[in-house]
């Protein structure tokens, strides 16, 4: 029986990693110039450069460079998300995130198989209680990811303990049908904003 479910969940690996190569490399060809225009934008309208990166948590605990667009001024202090000061926000930044626009760079960490499109949202090393949460729940042991069930139920990081519950109950039925719908779910969530 053990033996069924390491194969079962070996498979789903292995399909998620292929869906995700699939269409990453499929959206980052058809939302190249979208992100080129949000570069320009950036670059234009607050000093510093347009593509952010910030090492994050991943699988096992190990850290990577997350890349995003740059939202925030050039000064901001390293914050997570729900700690940040409205004020940090530039003008371009407001419309980069309503839009998720500014995640497309993490398309290149799902390339490079630091991240999936689908999984627990990558935290910084200082969310210590919600790492600790995550790795009691065996959170850490999938690839975080561009978009997840936390991010379109609205659970952000400002709660650990409802995160890593959520996180948990994703990593325990992932399949590549639950990542097409939470992607659908971010799209149009993000789309609706």
């Amino acid at each position: 029986m053990a033996r069924g479910i390491h194969r079962r969940r070996v498979s789903v690996v292995t399909a998620k990693r292929a869906f995700d190569l699939i269409i990453a490399a499929a959206m980052l060809a058809v939302t190249s110039p979208v992100v080129l225009a949000a570069i320009l934008a950036i670059r234009a309208t607050s000093p510093g450069p347009a593509i952010f990166s910030q090492r994050r948590v991943g699988r096992q605990g190990a850290l990577f460079a997350c890349h995003k667009l740059r939202t925030m001024h050039q000064d901001t202090p390293s914050l997570p998300t729900h700690e940040a000061p409205a004020s940090s926000v530039t003008a371009v930044g407001k419309v980069l995130r309503g839009t998720k626009i500014d995640e497309l760079p993490q398309l290149w960490n799902v390339l490079k198989g630091e991240m999936s499109l689908v999984g627990p949202r990558p935290c910084l090393p200082t969310q210590t209680e919600l790492i600790e949460r995550r790795r009691q729940l065996d959170v850490l042991a999938v690839l975080p990811g561009v978009t997840g069930l936390a991010q379109i139920k609205g659970i952000d990081m400002s709660d650990p303990r409802l995160c890593a519950e959520t996180d948990a109950a994703y990593v325990k039925t992932a399949s590549i049908g639950l990542d097409v719908k939470i992607l659908l779910g971010t799209f149009y969530r993000a789309r609706a904003a």
